[in-house]
């Protein structure tokens, strides 16, 4: 096998400034607009559109992704919109490698479904209403993750139009990642004879620390998610009548939830949840907190309100960088999402309500596993109810988080020598409190692979909530970079 052959010969090497100048064009001529059309589009993913298949969106957007490609005829490359029955569709293609002895191939990833609308978007904006304003493309989807397909696209267009040699190239675009991901592993089974020996992982759905450099992936979190129910009630009574005789429902859960944190300080109390932070983890994160200082909380829209006359603003669980980098990448954090059996402000009466249920979401260590997590979760918070109450926990599946495999020395060049030419700055490293459910299958079915785990969700882009937005400058540059990364993998064939 040719495999190792990249990481001892010398690389490709393509005009930096050639490079980004046509990314920038296309970026600027074609792209912007067709992630304005596709923001515009509610392609919801399955759990939060359960009729996805009726409405058409995801198969709108996976089909005016493949006509786009189609058109700009990149030499070579072969498309497939492949359907499995039942699942959301996913785009595949491949390009075949040019003038090069390296057998392995480059996996380009991204999806195309989107979470739901959200509030609080600012007043001129709106989930599927797109607007292009000062270098940022705002509305749903646009940087979770629309742009990824087309800046895949664009790399491969960049390195073909300086007729250098590079790797085979296939991407795989789904539409169920914002749900788990729970269709893909069957596509992945049905292509894996076409994915080839996967060398290098391009994952363009992450985030950055900045938008002064690139920014590489290091873990992810896992996630454990479900809904906790509790019933005391047939149906809501007059609360004067029985309170202080039937116990409340949002109190007895209150209760339940204190089996699983500490509500003072935000800790998960079961030992299995926690793990060992890496000695490599550590050492980036020290890195990484002198690059970004303050800036790693301060980006996030604290509430604030004046106080005899000064401001005063919602404060962070730490102020210490490096404290604040560990407990947003490997320390498990459970947060309440969702929650049901309460009347809206306006509507809510003198009522003892018959039952309360909140919308769990754990986010867990990238070493954890996240399925043995779920059912640890649910015997602890079923068990021994209190007052006898009915207290369930259906499980709505989990994911297991993904710590990055050591970085080989040709990648690690690459990386640095792409940022520094399309950024002006060496690499950054940092781990991200997301889960790509994707990243973890991929480094059990390939462990000897890359992974350029990397993304446009930079402070304040704000994926999934309202006024989210595509920094676009930062997009074509990191769009450049992976052209760079890729062509540097390649070996030219002699003669």
């Amino acid at each position: 096998m040719n495999a190792p052959l990249h990481r001892e010969m010398p690389a490709v090497l393509l005009d930096a400034a050639r490079l980004q100048s046509d990314i920038d064009a296309r970026w600027d001529g074609d792209i912007v607009r067709q992630l304005t059309d596709y923001i515009a589009i509610p392609a919801k993913s399955p759990a939060y559109e359960t009729d996805w298949a009726a409405l058409g969106h995801l198969d709108t957007v996976v089909r005016n992704a493949a006509q786009w490609i189609e058109a700009q005829k990149v030499v070579g490359l072969r498309l497939e919109i492949v359907r499995l029955d039942g699942r959301t569709p996913v785009l595949f293609f491949e390009v075949p490698a040019t003038g090069t002895t390296v057998a392995e191939t480059v996996l380009m990833y991204g999806h195309l479904d989107k979470q739901p609308e959200f509030t609080g978007w600012r007043n001129d904006l709106g989930p599927w209403t797109p607007k292009y304003e000062d270098g940022r493309l705002y509305g749903r989807g646009g940087a979770d993750d629309g742009y990824a397909v087309y800046a895949a696209i664009a790399a491969v267009q960049a390195i073909k139009a300086q007729g250098v040699a590079h790797p085979r190239i296939v991407g795989l675009i789904e539409t169920c990642e914002e749900s788990g991901s729970y269709d893909l592993l069957p596509y992945v089974e049905t292509l894996r004879p076409r994915l080839g020996d996967v060398g290098l992982v391009v994952c363009l759905d992450s985030g950055a620390g900045n938008y002064d450099q690139l920014w590489l992936t290091t873990s992810l979190r896992g996630l454990a998610a479900g809904t906790l129910k509790v019933e005391i009630l047939t149906e809501g009574v007059h609360s004067g009548d029985a309170s202080g005789l039937v116990p409340s429902s949002f109190r007895i859960l209150r209760h339940v939830l204190d089996r699983l944190e500490d509500s003072a300080t935000g800790r998960l109390l079961p030992a299995s949840f926690h793990c060992e932070v890496p000695a490599e983890r550590l050492a980036q994160a020290q890195v990484t907190a002198g690059i970004l200082g303050d800036e790693i909380y301060k980006r996030f829209p604290w509430a604030h309100y004046d106080c005899g006359g000064s401001t005063t603003f919602a404060l962070p669980t730490t102020t210490d960088p490096v404290e604040a980098l560990l407990n947003r990448t490997w320390k498990p954090t459970l947060s309440v999402t969702g929650a049901d059996g309460f009347p809206a402000l306006k509507d809510a009466g003198a009522v003892l309500r018959p039952y309360t249920a909140f919308k769990l979401s754990l986010r867990l260590p990238p070493l954890v596993d996240a399925a043995g997590a779920v059912q640890e979760l649910k015997a602890l918070l079923e068990d021994n109810a209190p007052y006898q109450a009915k207290v369930t926990f259906e499980g709505g599946g989990g994911a297991t988080g993904w710590n990055a495999p050591a970085t080989a020395p040709w990648f690690a060049r690459a990386l640095d020598a792409a940022s520094l030419a399309h950024y002006g700055a060496p690499c950054g490293y940092i781990g991200q409190g997301g889960t790509i459910p994707l990243m973890n299958l991929l480094s059990q079915g390939f462990p000897t692979a890359q992974m350029m785990v990397c993304g446009v969700l930079g402070p304040k882009s704000n994926a999934h909530g309202p006024n989210e937005f595509l920094h676009v400058p930062y997009a074509r540059r990191l769009t450049a970079a992976v052209a760079q990364v890729i062509a540097a993998m390649a070996v030219p064939a002699e003669g």
